[in-house]
């Protein structure tokens, strides 16, 4: 093989990663395996196609190595080959927020309610939350924060938040987080948490973008 042939080769193996990733609904399954081990079902549900095309897309995921198999009986699991996917995503976004304006609107949206969002960085946040200053909430599924979460998070997924108040006190602040900056079971949290009375506010950040930041995560 001369020079030319063996860079061709080399760059259409990169490739392979980069179409894997050229698809919006691939790089949320990609954000949703990030958080721990999803059936098809699940993802289908989650990023609202069927259960056709997500396995399509798992598919194209899985031929780039990005994803993984298991079956459990007649259903299947996927997951990430490795947590440097998981990295991936994070770093791919962070590119995309630094050269598309179009994606910082978007994101300015989000943030349009300052009051709603926390002005201190990680290593602070884990900080107030292991002297008991605030309770950071966990809004995800169970079995996502049972897979990886931030230190010192209490789980309270967002479809069980209404009818567990109760459980939450009143003179603490509190800061929920889901599955990143794009996720927006957290706003859905903090929306209903302010509505009755509580003092809470929201972090962009989640188990991915802690890792990427160098910060430790715990797991149950």
């Amino acid at each position: 093989m001369n020079n030319r042939s063996l860079k061709d080769l080399l760059y259409e193996q990169v490739a392979r990663v980069g179409k894997a990733l050229s698809s919006p609904k691939r790089l949320e399954i990609l954000e949703m395996l990030a958080q721990g081990e999803k059936a098809v079902e699940t993802i289908s549900a989650e990023v609202a196609i069927d259960n056709k095309l997500a396995s399509a897309h798992l598919k194209a995921l899985k031929e780039a190595r990005l994803v993984q198999t298991r079956r459990d009986g007649k259903r299947m699991f996927y997951s990430l080959t490795g947590s440097d996917v998981a990295q991936l995503g994070v770093t791919l976004r962070q590119v995309a927020e630094e050269h598309l304006v179009e994606l910082r609107m978007a994101l300015q949206q989000m943030m349009a309610e300052p009051d709603r969002m926390v002005s201190v960085g990680g290593k602070e946040l884990m900080a107030q939350a292991k002297r008991g200053e605030i309770i950071v909430l966990d809004v995800r599924p169970e079995n996502e924060y049972n897979t990886a979460h931030l230190p010192h998070a209490r789980s309270l997924p967002l479809s069980e938040l209404a009818h567990r108040l109760a459980e939450l006190p009143r003179d603490v602040e509190i800061v929920a987080y889901c599955r990143g900056p794009f996720c927006l079971m957290s706003n859905e949290a903090v929306k209903l948490l302010q509505a009755r009375g509580y003092h809470a506010r929201k972090t962009f950040d989640g188990v991915s973008e802690w890792l990427a930041a160098g910060l430790p995560i715990a797991k149950n």
